[in-house]
């Protein structure tokens, strides 16, 4: 594979780490060239404590993409009060969830999966042309740290993967802006290339379809019924971001169309709903937690809920969905309620991963 990409006039003397040909013998050790891909993730806290949920989000909360006020105004409210109070909530929450085996989040071990997962995908297909890593825009391992870490091995190319199948300001763009600050950094800046929204992708719908069907043929035999109304529940973003450009919201009514058509379902077998509605204005809707209750009064007795935005479930999902959300719709009349998982490292999902990488690394392998 390394013979299809020109090497600089300087070249190593063997393969791996050593002295360059025509260098002096004080120049330091160069790596051999590779290609870097980061798979990226939303974030995650490095415990549950006070300290920890603080730290989080502080850093969450704090970035200008999910919060936009004026920072005079923001971060008084945000230091203040809102993080004296929100890390005993969210630590709770995450303690229902925490993967205590290995003490980290869901998510952590999830896209650890993922990224070993494609690696290995990748491996079997260029050998060690290519090196995979992943990282956190919240948290560890630090975006920051592992750009750096593969730099530091010899990546001189960068393929930078966020894990959202739609794109939004809030999500894709400030994953890609924390890739841009570390490369401001740099004196040998990597070549990068950014992954876009994949959420019309054939082979993605096909596999999110795949799990619907998977999910309903199991609760028609455990449960004795598939479910009347399948609720795809997505991220929410305040309604002046879709005013503002932001396609997020038109990606997601797309998904759901796709899956709809996929699966030949009838409009009133599938809505879209949003959820984790922060702060007092508008937010794009229906909110999940409403519509839900919304349907068992209308006499619906069996719901599924998938979360389509989400790569990989995190405290959004097993904690609102599964336990929030799922207790609206029972304290509303509803009977039997059915969580579809997120794609996570399903065989489906690596194939569309791979694919994806695959394609993006187009001319450079």
């Amino acid at each position: 594979m390394s013979a299809a990409s020109p090497r600089s006039p300087a070249t190593l003397e063997q393969p791996g780490e050593g002295r360059l040909a025509h260098a002096g013998a004080d120049h330091p050790p160069v790596p051999r060239k590779k290609v870097g891909v980061v798979l990226a993730n939303l974030g995650t806290p490095d415990a549950t404590d006070y300290w920890s949920m603080r730290r989080y989000l502080s850093e969450f909360l704090s970035d200008r993409r999910v919060v936009d006020y004026s920072r005079w105004l923001w971060q008084p409210l945000l230091q203040g009060i809102i993080l004296t109070r929100r890390p005993f909530i969210s630590g709770k929450a995450y303690q229902s969830i925490w993967n205590t085996e290995r003490n980290e989040s869901p998510l952590l071990t999830i896209t650890r999966e993922q990224a070993e997962k494609v690696a290995a995908r990748l491996e079997a297909a260029f050998g060690d042309e290519v090196v995979v890593d992943f990282c956190m825009r919240y948290g560890n391992p630090s975006t920051d740290s592992v750009i750096r870490r593969l730099h530091e091995q010899g990546c001189e190319r960068l393929l930078f993967f966020p894990l959202y199948p739609q794109y939004g300001s809030p999500t894709t763009a400030t994953a890609n802006d924390e890739v841009f600050r570390t490369l401001m950094t740099l004196k040998w800046q990597p070549a990068l290339r950014t992954v876009p929204a994949y959420f019309d992708r054939p082979d993605y719908i096909a596999a999110l379809g795949g799990s619907i069907q998977q999910a309903y043929e199991q609760a028609q035999a455990d449960q004795g019924g598939r479910p009347d109304v399948l609720v795809a529940s997505y991220h929410g973003v305040p309604e002046r971001y879709l005013l503002d450009g932001d396609p997020y919201h038109c990606q997601c009514q797309k998904t759901t169309r796709l899956v709809k058509e996929r699966l030949e379902m009838a409009d009133d077998e599938i809505v879209t709903a949003f959820q984790s509605k922060f702060g007092p204005e508008k937010w794009v809707g229906p909110a999940t937690v409403d519509k839900v209750a919304e349907l068992a009064r209308a006499g619906k007795k069996h719901i599924a809920v998938i979360s389509p935005a989400f790569a990989s479930d995190c405290v959004e999902t097993l904690e609102e969905v599964q336990q929030e959300i799922r207790d609206a719709f029972l304290a509303a009349g509803g009977e039997t309620f059915t969580y579809v998982p997120c794609l996570n490292a399903d065989e489906a999902h690596i194939d569309v991963l791979t694919a994806i990488v695959k394609q993006e690394l187009g001319g450079w392998l």
